[in-house]
C-alpha cells in the first residue's frame, strides 16, 4: 500500500479507490470524504467507513461496517449524538490530525480530540480500527496511533479491541447501547468493568446495576459459563499496574464474531453464518431470573432448577419467614448459629457450581496461596465470611476473601465453581445438600410448631 501526504492541505482525507481487477488501494488527497462519495475500504476489504443511515431513518452518520457481509452491520459510529441532516456531510482531517465531521453550511457536528501532528494520515485498518498517525509512522504499531476508534467503542467489541480501563490515564472503554434499532445515540445500557475489589463485568441501566458478570477466574468471568463453550474464540483478561482490560480474538481468521450491548438490554455474543446470511446468537445475558441483580437477598442462593428460586445455604435460614412463605426471598438469609472465631471451632460448607458472590468489597491475594492456605487465612480473620480460589485454571491459585454478606449468589447446573462459606461448628454437616430449600425449611418449621403444641 502506498501513502501520499501533503502538509500544504488544510483539510484532507485519505480515500481509497478499490481497483476492480487487482484489489489494490490508491490513496488521494484531493477532497474530503463526502456523503455522496465512496467509503473508505480497509486494505483486505474487511471493513468500510463512510456515511450511512440506519434502516427507516434519514439521519446520516459516519460509521464503520463489515464490507464483505451482505447484511449491513455497523460496528462503530462517530457522530452518534449529532447526525447530519440532508446530503451535505463530509469527513475531513485537519492539518494537526483532528478528525472533523461537518454538516449543512459547514457546521461542525463532531470532532475527535485535538492532536498535534505535523503530517497526519488517516487509515481504516483491516481489524476495523480507524486510526490517525504521522505519515511516516508504522500503522501496524499501536504505539504510533495518535488517535484510534478502538478507544471510543459504541455498542460493539471487535477482536483485538480492549474493554476496560487504562489505569495510567484513568480512561475507560465501556460499550454503550444504541438508543433504539434505528438511533445510534447513546442508549440506556452500558457494559463494562467495575474496578472495586476484585474487578468484575457489569451491565448498567443508567447508574443502576442490572446484571453482574462477576470476576475473572482465570478461564472466564464467573457469571458467564458459556464463554468457554466455543473453542474458536480466545479470551484474555489483563490486570496489572497499567490496565484492567478484557480482549478476545478469533482463532480461525474465517470466523467473524462480535460482542454487542444491545439496545434492548442484553449483552450478546454473535457469529456470522455466511451460508445462511445471518448473525447467530451463541450466548446472551441476562438469561434467566437468577441473572437479575441481587434476586434473593443477602446470603441467599438463587437456583433456577428449584421452585421457589431462592434458598438458604447450609447453616442459614430465612431472615423473614413470613415473606419467604409468600415466595419473597429479598430479605435473604441469616445464620442459624453465630460463628465462634475466638475458639477456632468454625468450619466451612461447600456451595458448588456457584457464580461467586459480588466481589466489590472482597480482597484478593495471589502470592503463595493454595486452597488450604485460603481456608487458613479466612479462619484467622474473624470478619471473613467466605473464600474461593481466585484462579481456577491449571491447579488453581490465589484467594478471594469476603468479609461482608454474600450477595448476588447463584448456582449453575454446570460451569460454576466452588465457594466455601463460613459456618458455625454446630451447623456443619447438618445436611448433605449444599442449600436448604424453602420447602424443607417450611417442613421443619411446621414440625417444630407441632412438637411445641404436643409439649403443651
Amino acid at each position: 500500500m502506498r501513502r501520499l501526504s501533503g502538509a500544504s492541505f488544510l483539510l484532507y482525507i485519505l480515500i481509497p479507490l478499490l481497483g476492480p481487477s487487482n484489489g489494490a488501494d490508491t490513496w488521494t488527497l484531493d477532497h474530503p470524504l463526502a456523503d455522496d462519495g465512496q467509503p473508505l475500504i480497509s486494505e483486505r476489504g474487511s471493513f468500510a467507513l463512510g456515511f450511512f443511515s440506519p434502516s427507516g431513518s434519514d439521519s446520516r452518520y459516519i460509521g464503520i461496517w463489515y464490507h464483505k457481509i451482505s447484511v449491513q452491520t455497523v460496528v462503530w459510529v462517530a457522530n452518534r449524538q449529532r447526525p447530519v441532516t440532508g446530503s451535505h456531510g463530509s469527513l475531513s482531517v485537519a492539518a494537526n490530525g483532528t478528525l472533523i465531521i461537518t454538516g449543512e453550511n459547514s457546521t461542525v457536528v463532531w470532532s475527535s480530540p485535538p492532536l498535534a501532528l505535523s503530517d497526519p494520515v488517516a487509515q481504516l485498518l483491516d481489524d476495523g480500527n480507524f486510526v490517525v498517525t504521522e505519515a511516516d509512522a508504522n500503522a501496524s504499531d499501536p504505539n504510533s496511533f495518535a488517535w484510534q476508534s478502538f478507544d471510543y467503542p459504541t455498542d460493539t467489541l471487535l477482536p483485538g479491541m480492549k474493554l476496560g480501563w487504562n489505569l495510567t490515564t484513568g480512561f475507560n472503554r465501556p460499550l454503550t447501547s444504541w438508543a433504539s434499532a434505528i438511533d445510534p445515540a447513546p442508549g440506556e445500557y452500558t457494559f463494562g468493568i467495575d474496578l472495586r475489589g476484585d474487578p468484575q463485568v457489569f451491565e448498567w441501566s443508567g447508574t443502576r446495576q442490572v446484571w453482574r458478570g462477576g470476576p475473572w477466574n482465570g478461564v472466564r468471568f464467573a457469571g458467564i459459563p458459556p464463554m468457554v463453550s466455543y473453542n474458536k474464540i480466545s479470551v484474555q483478561f489483563f490486570v496489572d499496574a497499567t490496565q484492567v482490560v478484557y480482549v478476545f480474538h478469533t482463532i480461525d481468521a474465517s470466523i467473524v464474531s462480535r460482542l454487542v450491548m444491545n439496545h434492548s438490554g442484553t449483552a450478546q455474543r454473535l457469529l456470522w453464518v455466511d451460508d445462511s446470511k445471518f448473525w447467530n446468537l451463541i450466548w446472551y445475558f441476562p438469561m434467566d431470573p437468577c441473572d437479575t441483580i441481587f434476586p434473593c437477598g443477602p446470603n441467599a442462593v438463587c437456583d433456577t432448577s428449584r421452585s421457589p428460586l431462592c434458598g438458604c445455604p447450609q447453616g442459614f435460614q430465612p431472615k423473614n419467614p413470613t415473606n419467604w412463605e409468600l415466595r419473597d426471598g429479598s430479605d435473604g438469609c441469616v445464620r442459624k448459629t453465630e460463628v465462634d472465631c475466638r475458639n477456632g471451632t468454625d468450619g466451612f460448607v461447600l456451595v458448588s457450581g456457584a457464580k461467586l458472590p459480588d466481589t466489590s468489597s472482597s480482597t484478593v491475594e495471589w502470592v503463595g496461596t493454595t486452597l488450604d492456605q485460603c481456608k487458613a487465612k479466612c479462619l484467622k480473620n474473624c470478619s471473613c465470611t467466605a473464600y474461593a480460589q481466585a484462579n481456577i485454571s491449571g491447579s488453581g491459585s490465589g484467594c478471594i476473601l469476603w468479609s461482608t454478606n454474600l450477595t448476588d449468589l447463584r448456582v449453575y447446573g454446570s460451569g460454576g465453581q466452588d465457594l466455601y462459606v463460613r459456618t458455625a461448628a454446630a451447623d456443619v454437616g447438618m445436611y448433605s445438600s449444599v442449600s436448604l430449600s424453602l420447602d424443607r425449611w417450611l417442613r421443619e418449621a411446621r414440625s417444630r410448631r407441632q412438637l411445641g403444641a404436643e409439649a403443651c
